[in-house]
């Protein structure tokens, strides 16, 4: 066929032949809430995102709703932080409240609970600290009570993000010892030590105290590796995967998806957001253009879900062309 251009003529042809769409129900909506009250904080660097206390958390969750977004990503930033982590683990800490909460009025919203130790540790490090150096198999143990409390207080999946060895393992295990077994893992399997992070660490309070985090986060400059690192935490018995950051990073969300059948959310990050915001704020790109444009991008890359600052917008946008 010579004449491509025959099926591109009018939108209802272009339509009728999309390879790729960006439903709303695979959106995934980051919350971000604080201890305290009445709080709706505005995170500078993310322009539309707020920290919520748990009063206030439901303006977000009523737009949320509005939107017919059905799942969110909880992050939590607590009062008080120390050299273990010990708010992550806290049957009483800040996202086990939030979610006790959600859960009583939206019983039906997937909660999905962010498993770290950065936002809670004194030190700002995704695990257990000694003499500078991050302790991968000592952090294990705090993994796993993190992700059976989220799962105790009514999270629908745990997301380990701390790029910690056997973490996936030690998760699973814990979470069918405790009773948990149909609770999912969504493991983030090809976390990149990235750049692109800055504006999040504003919004969660987790910028690292010294060093960074390039002896566990991943080398942006290694794509074959992330593929075993997939594998691995498939092994270990994840259900989902997370590739993060995601615009960057569409080769390798393109790799997994042709190497293993398991699904794949793209995080479109803090700082992939912060970049849209900006430069729409200026004037200088079409904001709803290029937010589509990006989100369809890694549906094309092989994408399942989207985890996106974004998802408001973009569910509003989705529904405006299906009228």
């Amino acid at each position: 066929m010579d004449r491509t251009r025959r099926l591109r003529m009018t939108k209802a042809m272009r339509d009728m032949v999309r390879e790729q769409h960006v439903r709303i129900d695979e959106l995934i909506y980051p919350l971000f809430v604080i201890e305290g009250k009445n709080i709706c904080s505005p995170v500078e660097s993310m322009p539309g995102i707020c920290q919520y206390s748990p009063d206030r958390m439901w303006e977000e969750l009523e737009r949320i709703e509005q939107a017919g977004i059905r799942g969110i990503l909880i992050f939590g930033i607590p009062d008080h932080k120390d050299e273990a982590g010990s708010g992550a683990y806290d049957e009483h800490g800040i996202v086990q409240k939030a979610i006790r909460k959600i859960k009583e009025r939206y019983p039906e919203l997937l909660v999905i609970a962010d498993v770290c130790l950065c936002e809670y540790t004194s030190h700002g490090h995704c695990g257990l600290v000694k003499d500078g150096v991050i302790l991968n198999d000592e952090t294990l143990p705090l993994l796993a009570k993190t992700a059976v409390s989220y799962a105790r207080a009514g999270a629908d999946i745990v997301a380990p993000s701390d790029m910690m060895d056997l973490r996936v393992a030690a998760i699973r295990e814990a979470l069918d010892q405790n009773g948990f077994s149909q609770v999912p893992i969504m493991a983030y399997s090809a976390k990149f030590a990235s750049a692109y992070y800055g504006p999040f660490r504003d919004a969660a309070h987790s910028a690292p105290g010294f060093g960074d985090r390039k002896t566990y986060q991943m080398d942006p400059a290694n794509g074959k590796e992330a593929l075993r690192e997939v594998e691995e935490d498939i092994l270990e018995g994840a259900d989902l995967i997370i590739a993060k950051p995601a615009l960057a990073y569409m080769d390798i969300i393109k790799d997994i998806s042709n190497h293993y059948n398991i699904p794949i959310a793209a995080y479109n990050v803090s700082g992939e957001y912060a970049m849209v915001k900006a430069a729409a704020a200026n004037g200088w790109i079409d904001e709803k253009k290029i937010v589509m444009e990006n989100l369809t991008g890694l549906k094309r890359a092989g994408a399942k879900m989207i985890i996106t600052y974004h998802a408001l917008d973009a569910a509003r946008w989705i529904r405006e062309e299906e009228k």
